[in-house]
């Protein structure tokens, strides 16, 4: 399925977006893939990341997936809307042990006004990749006027 973004330069405005993005800033998230309803992207593991067993904490992980979810969502959208996750269910298949967490998210559906995605997390060491999770979400457009202050 071909994905038509709403804008010309949606590469732009999400490079823009993610430049707001505080929280994907500060755990150290880098997108580098941004094509229309398709985002990847990669984060160095440090031992803030990890939980007590030294596997990369849960939170982290369903924490990337939503950012890449969300993302890919948001490359089909009109400047000046958003998008806001409605609902994720993230799946935890393989302790995540790596130097690198590599994340691809995709939309799967595009509607009016709700997007349908799929996120796969790996965790990345010495030229081996292990899928250690999968998420399913849904992200809603929103218009800065619907939000309620």
């Amino acid at each position: 399925m071909k994905l038509i973004p709403q804008e010309v330069d949606f590469v732009q405005m999400v490079r823009e977006k993610i430049g707001g993005n505080h929280f994907t800033n500060f755990i150290g998230f880098n997108i580098h893939t941004i094509e229309a309803g398709h985002i990847e992207g990669e984060l160095e593991l440090a031992q803030h990341h990890l939980q007590q067993m030294e596997f990369v904490h849960g939170g982290v992980t369903a924490t990337v997936a939503d950012i890449v979810s969300g993302f890919a969502a948001f490359t089909l959208v009109k400047k000046g809307q958003g998008v806001v996750t409605v609902e994720m269910k993230t799946s935890y298949l393989n302790p995540g042990k790596g130097h690198t967490l590599y994340a691809v998210g995709k939309v799967i559906k595009a509607g009016s006004r709700l997007l349908f995605c799929e996120s796969e997390i790996y965790t990345r060491s010495q030229g081996n990749s292990i899928l250690i999770a999968k998420a399913s979400s849904t992200m809603a457009i929103v218009n800065p006027e619907d939000i309620i202050r």
